[in-house]
């Protein structure tokens, strides 16, 4: 299947999705990417593949979601494809249940597009999908086709991860490392979503993006918005809020040593107020879980999903409310949410 003009120009208006998923009368989705399953040594997916097949199994099938996976889900840069689907038969097993019932929609992103070139494949292959939430369409792709050296050389690099880089154990150099090619990903997709009045909702970079805010941004914004209600509050919520203002000050600080200063005063909206109009999911390759979307006909939300023996003290040191997974040792958190009403509204008000 060959790519539509819509990377060509992330400022078009002119948009030509490879199909439409319609979740306006009620239904639901559930978007992934960066899975990354490889064969063997050095499997980016070996910690998070258990807990992946559990939660889409037991939650996201069993309770009828459309299943989208956004890109980079087979690591065909490093292995062959018959020794992926060998290694992971059994999450294979979970896309045929949802592919069954025509609720699998699979993307590619730079590490996979390789299946585009086979005669024959599991499932139909996408490149970009509208989502039609019957509030404000909702555009999925992954997010490498805004990069011209992805475009254009992937292959090349490919070549060099399998046959350079791989033998001597060295990690996959990607936007998903590099602050400053993230930044220049997500600022292209924020732009085309500003410019289409529409959600971009995005993988590739393996950074989490919740209403155009990542997490550095987030706790800013948290921070201020704490500041303004403790004049009014009571004691009790005073030392709650005061607890809180020093937690996220400890994870500010955590972030700022993590990544460059210069990188981190960028912001994808400029001195503007920020436009709700980018999403991230994250990756499924994190080491204490991963993060995911799901969106539906009236909300939109970051997730968290981890075992019992990892990623607790993330969700501790947040003060998110955990769903346990009956049966499993699955954990459930809900790391942002809000109403698409809301956020149609205030890229109306702000967007322009």
């Amino acid at each position: 299947m060959a790519e539509t003009n819509f990377f060509n120009d992330l400022s078009s208006r002119h948009l030509t999705p490879d199909a439409v998923l319609d979740i306006s009368g009620g239904g639901k989705a559930f978007i992934i990417s960066d899975l990354h399953m490889g064969a063997g040594r050095r499997d980016d997916l070996a910690e998070n593949g258990g807990l992946l097949i559990s939660l889409l199994e037991h939650y996201y099938f069993a309770n009828d979601w459309h299943l989208i996976l956004n890109g980079d889900i087979e690591e065909l840069h490093r292995h062959p494809l018959e020794h992926i689907e060998k290694r992971w038969k059994d999450l294979f097993r979970v896309f045929n249940l949802f592919n069954k019932y025509n609720r699998l929609y699979k993307l590619v992103g730079n590490h996979d597009d390789e299946l585009l070139l086979k005669r024959a494949y599991h499932y139909p292959l996408y490149s970009v999908i509208q989502i039609d939430t019957g509030v404000i369409p909702a555009y999925v792709y992954h997010g490498h086709q805004s990069s011209v050296i992805y475009r254009n050389f992937n292959k090349l690099m490919g070549a060099g991860i399998r046959y350079v880089l791989k033998p001597f154990g060295i990690k996959n150099i990607s936007s998903g490392r590099s602050p400053h090619r993230r930044y220049f990903v997500e600022k292209a997709a924020y732009n085309f979503s500003l410019n289409n009045d529409c959600i971009s909702i995005i993988g590739h970079t393996h950074r989490p993006l919740f209403e155009s805010l990542g997490r550095f941004d987030y706790i800013k914004f948290e921070i201020e918005r704490l500041c303004l209600d403790y004049p009014a509050a009571a004691a009790e919520d005073r030392e709650r809020i005061e607890a809180e203002v020093k937690m996220l000050r400890r994870e500010l600080s955590k972030l700022k040593r993590k990544e460059r200063r210069d990188v981190l005063r960028h912001s994808l909206y400029g001195d503007e107020l920020p436009v709700p109009c980018l999403f991230n999911s994250g990756c499924a390759i994190g080491k204490k879980g991963l993060t995911a979307i799901e969106i539906g006909s009236e909300d939109i939300a970051l997730v968290y999903w981890y075992t019992d023996d990892r990623g607790r003290s993330f969700v501790s040191r947040g003060g998110f409310t955990t769903e346990k997974l009956p049966g499993t040792t699955c954990n459930r958190v809900v790391l942002n949410h809000n109403r698409l009403d809301y956020i149609r509204s205030k890229i109306k008000l702000l967007g322009k």
